[in-house]
């Protein structure tokens, strides 16, 4: 046999178990996609599953109500997934007439449930993955194959390196927090909902994920730790419309008759047209408060003051007739200031785009000299460039205030939440989702809930973000707690 008959047999081999490994690993995959399992707890009944090839995480998913939960903590690309498929009628009686659940034990059942089910999960994956690798092997054998030894040793080589995997990477690490909460619907936030209205009716529930339950959701550990929710005023938080009308009819039934701050970018260039085409935006909020943007204009700001709006500049609160008010505004028992952004566009320029991709150091010094003095009077700040707050935040991490305040931002597109003693900042995202402008972003709607207290005195105590999808109008929505651990508002004030 010459020498290209020999790397030609020498290939065939090499096909045959690259063969067999991908057969080990389809069994492997198919086990982990479709076994599942039951687990009864005292609470309920929960079915214990697998979907590969997502994000890590640990998803908690209630059919009957259609919203869930999720966690961050499962390395390895798949979620696992606890459906609650059945709720022990005597435990809900317990919970609604005043009684409780016993937690302990509770958790301990969530641990074993979710245990059990994965060291029959790892067995069930070896074992398939083997099966299927050897049928492979005993398939592929004679000829030109190799060694049926060989094909066995890669089947259970891979089988066990995939179990081994799955021992390390599938179960949930570390410490359960910042849950996300969601919903398969149009209506949002539809999960943050069904949270308060269990509180509402058991007073026994807050409305986060314990950090230490795994699988069902969060009860309170420390009865009065943190401030009750319920009842206490909100405002919602948008920005960045970029001139997405068909985003309105959401942002009109998420705002209801409350506030609505708005940080900025409500326009593309904010000629006559565009404002002409967004001027229902007005109508959302009760008052709509506005702070001007990179992508906003004079023109604009000053017809929207016309129009009734509450337009907020570093000069004051723009009137009707172009002078200004007071700096500092009472809007719903909230004192709010808002500053206008540095690139901010000109009619006298056509609207040019100013903008020069980060605020200069000068602008920076300028914020900060402005929101000093301040400080200690003020609740709520918006300001549409998050850039322009990092010397502001860089002392303050370093001398919390003595008054809490929160700094409502915009222009990143991007939801978050970052808080810290006396200090939170948040950005809703986008509420156009990247608007009309910006559709190859292919970006969520953002919006953003604070929720808070004036009694005795100011006291931030969550944010809620939601994110909808414009495609299917599925929804998320995640609570972060703004208040410190241990302390109710009270305590803050003193």
């Amino acid at each position: 046999m010459g020498a290209a008959g020999v790397a030609l047999n020498v290939l065939r081999r090499i096909l045959v178990l690259v063969a067999v490994a991908l057969a080990t690993l389809g069994g492997g995959l198919l086990a982990l996609s479709t076994f599942a399992q039951t687990k009864r707890l005292s609470a309920g009944t929960v079915r214990l599953s697998v979907a590969p090839f997502h994000d890590g995480a640990l998803d908690v998913y209630v059919p009957l109500v259609d919203w869930g939960v999720r966690f961050d903590a499962v390395r390895l690309p798949a979620r696992l997934q606890a459906d609650v498929r059945a709720i022990d009628r005597r435990a809900v009686t317990r919970v609604a007439t005043a009684g409780s659940l016993d937690v302990a034990l509770l958790r301990r059942e969530a641990r074993d449930a979710i245990a059990g089910y994965l060291k029959a999960l790892v067995a069930m994956t070896v074992a398939a993955a083997v099966g299927l690798g050897v049928l492979a092997t005993l398939a592929l054998r004679g000829g030109w194959a190799p060694r049926t030894r060989w094909g066995l040793a890669t089947s259970a080589t891979l089988a066990i390196a995939t179990g081994i995997a799955l021992i390390v990477l599938l179960p949930p690490r570390g410490t359960l927090d910042e849950p996300m909460y969601y919903a398969f619907g149009p209506d949002i936030p539809r999960a943050l909902e069904a949270v308060e209205s269990v509180e509402r009716s058991t007073r026994n529930l807050d409305q986060e994920l314990d950090a230490q339950l795994v699988g069902l959701a969060r009860l309170l550990q420390t009865p009065g730790q943190r401030a009750s929710l319920q009842g206490r005023p909100q405002v919602t938080v948008a920005s960045d419309l970029h001139n997405n009308v068909f985003s309105l009819s959401t942002l009109e039934r998420t705002a209801g008759d409350g506030p609505l701050l708005f940080p900025g970018d409500l326009t593309d260039r904010g000629s006559p047209l565009e404002t002409s085409l967004i001027r229902r935006v007005i109508r959302t909020g009760h008052p709509f408060v506005f702070a001007s943007g990179n992508h906003d204009s004079d023109s604009l700001v000053a017809d929207l003051a016309r129009r009734g709006a509450t337009v907020l500049t570093q000069f004051g609160r723009l009137k009707p007739d172009g002078t200004y008010g007071p700096v500092v505004n009472d809007i719903r028992g909230l004192k709010i200031a808002g500053y206008s952004d540095p690139y901010e566009r000109r009619n006298a320029e056509d609207f040019r785009d100013r903008y020069d991709r980060n605020p200069t150091s000068a602008m920076k010094e300028e914020f900060l000299a402005w929101v000093r003095p301040l400080l200690g009077r003020v609740d709520v700040v918006l300001v549409h460039e998050p850039a322009l707050l990092e010397p502001t935040l860089a002392i303050l991490r370093d001398e919390p205030p003595s008054r809490p305040v929160v700094f409502v931002v915009g222009h990143t597109h991007e939801a978050a939440v970052v808080h810290y003693p006396g200090v939170a900042v948040i950005n809703g995202g986008s509420v156009g989702a990247g608007g009309t402008g910006n559709l190859a972003e292919r970006i969520p709607i953002g919006i953003a809930r604070l929720t808070y207290t004036v009694e005795p005195s100011f006291q931030p105590l969550a944010a809620d973000l939601v994110s909808i999808d414009p495609g299917n109008g599925s929804a998320t929505a995640q609570r972060q707690r703004l208040d410190a651990a241990g302390a109710t508002p009270a305590d803050a004030a003193r």
